[in-house]
């Protein structure tokens, strides 16, 4: 029931009530006039009757003994005057049967007629249906007066007439009435258009309001019209709407304070971090001379800075992309060469531990130094977290009907990642262990690589090999990468 009702249309279904609702009013009018006319019919015919039967009878003599003929001259002379139509009269005293027609006995008189005849001396009635013919009987007891007082004869008059005429009467008007009923079903369909299309104008601007809602419009709002049921839908949705453009508001001023606040720390700790960096520096290369604990608190302090240092770098970098102030400086190079150097510089040239399939001839409009961040990114990554031997393979790629591109993959040795960790890789500060509060990178090595490769126009994808351990592919396009401004989201 609830899969067919969501087949069928909002509009389908109120047209589908309305004809309905149609029909039934229809139907039950038609119904309550065809009993009313009908009654009115079979009444009227049958007081016509009845009235002229009780008067013919009313004129009958009674002369002991009775004579059949004559009385059979008497029934006929009645029947000849039967209204509305011709009767058959019938006469019953003692064991003598008359009748005005061929048979002195009718096979419609009942005998509960007979039986609240010769207890009724006004007469009586019944209606019979034989054999699918409907027919009015009647019985009249005749009597003689004595005075003022009037005492049965025992001579009862009947008469059947046939109802024939009024039910075909009937029928005709039954027909008139169904045949009628499809046209007005028909008429009714209009109305019905009509009114579907009043009541789902309302509907569907909320939908198309909803949709744009959902685009980013947050002030859209409906024109609410009327006070009715609709209208006050319209007022909780407008009322909806504000309160959660008041919520996003607030929250983006939040989230943007909360940025201010993360870059202007970090440009400020950059300063006297250049100034810690240089003396760990120096105190670093002469731990060797220093005790041993001092040492150790100095090789301590040194790290723990660089790590710092690394931090503030990274915050810097990410809060220039929040501000839309990330630039590219792109260059043709051979991506290979690109590759190679990013390894060299960070001494992962050991096979061992990081292996290459790197062919030549793959030249792009690349930004060699966020270039070089994404691929120490993906490498770094892969080493901390994953396990040698890292594989870094470079192919080109020509998609059908998409532009020309080339794709990095660099995949561990290590365990892989869990699925409900993958949606989240690429997230700032990122923990897949809650328990892990600290750890060799920033945090932020994965989102800033993201960033990069948007602002290239390329996209980054992590999963996990079909032999196990991670693989993350980065594929950018091979001509001119966009603007900071075209790349932002």
């Amino acid at each position: 029931m609830i899969r067919w009702r969501a087949r069928i249309g909002l509009r389908t279904r109120l047209v589908l009530a309305f004809l309905l609702v149609a029909a039934v009013s229809a139907g039950t009018t038609a119904a309550l006039t065809y009993r009313e006319a009908r009654n009115a019919i079979l009444e009227q015919a049958q007081d016509t009757a009845v009235s002229s039967f009780r008067e013919q009878a009313g004129t009958v003599g009674t002369t002991l003994p009775m004579d059949r003929l004559a009385l059979q001259e008497v029934l006929r002379d009645i029947a000849r005057k039967g209204k509305p139509h011709t009767w058959v009269v019938f006469a019953e005293y003692g064991s003598m049967r008359v009748s005005s027609g061929t048979s002195p006995v009718s096979t419609v008189i009942t005998p509960e007629l007979r039986r609240a005849a010769l207890a009724s001396p006004r007469g009586v009635f019944q209606r019979v249906d034989k054999d699918g013919t409907p027919w009015l009987t009647m019985a009249v007891p005749t009597v003689f007066k004595t005075g003022l007082s009037a005492r049965a004869s025992g001579l009862v008059l009947y008469a059947v007439m046939p109802l024939t005429t009024e039910e075909d009467d009937i029928r005709a008007m039954l027909t008139a009435a169904r045949d009628g009923s499809l046209p007005a079903l028909v008429i009714a369909l209009v109305p019905a258009l009509l009114a579907a299309r009043s009541v789902l104008r309302p509907v569907r601007d909320l939908r198309t309001a909803a949709q744009r809602m959902g685009r980013g419009e947050l002030d859209t709002r409906i024109p609410v019209k009327g006070s009715d049921e609709l209208a006050d839908l319209a007022y909780t949705f407008n009322d909806s709407a504000l309160q959660l453009e008041r919520t996003v508001d607030e929250l983006r001023r939040a989230e943007a304070r909360a940025r201010r606040f993360a870059s202007d720390v970090s440009h400020e700790l950059r300063t006297p971090l250049a100034g810690m960096l240089a003396v760990t520096e120096v105190l670093d290369e002469d731990a060797d001379r220093l005790a041993p604990d001092t040492a150790a608190a100095v090789r301590l302090v040194s790290a723990e800075t660089g790590k710092l240092a690394v931090l503030v770098e990274d915050l810097i970098e990410i809060s220039r992309f929040d501000a839309k102030a990330a630039e590219l400086n792109a260059d043709e190079v051979d991506v290979a060469e690109t590759i190679r150097k990013t390894l060299a510089t960070r001494h992962w040239t050991d096979p061992a531990q990081v292996a290459t399939e790197l062919p030549p001839g793959i030249r792009a409009r690349l930004d060699p130094r966020r270039f070089d961040v994404v691929v120490a990114n993906l490498v770094g990554n892969a080493l901390r977290h994953g396990s040698a031997p890292v594989q870094v393979r470079l192919h080109a790629e020509m998609p059908d009907g998409g532009q020309a591109r080339f794709a990095v993959e660099v995949s561990d040795s290590g365990p892989g990642i869990a699925p409900d960790v993958l949606p989240h890789i690429f997230d700032r500060f990122y923990k897949a262990d809650a328990a892990r509060t600290r750890s060799a990178g920033s945090g932020l090595g994965l989102a800033i690589t993201l960033e990069n490769v948007r602002l290239h126009g390329g996209t980054v994808r992590a999963a996990n090999g079909p032999h196990g351990g991670a693989v993350l592919t980065v594929r950018m396009p091979l001509g001119t990468p966009r603007t900071a401004a075209e790349a932002a989201p």
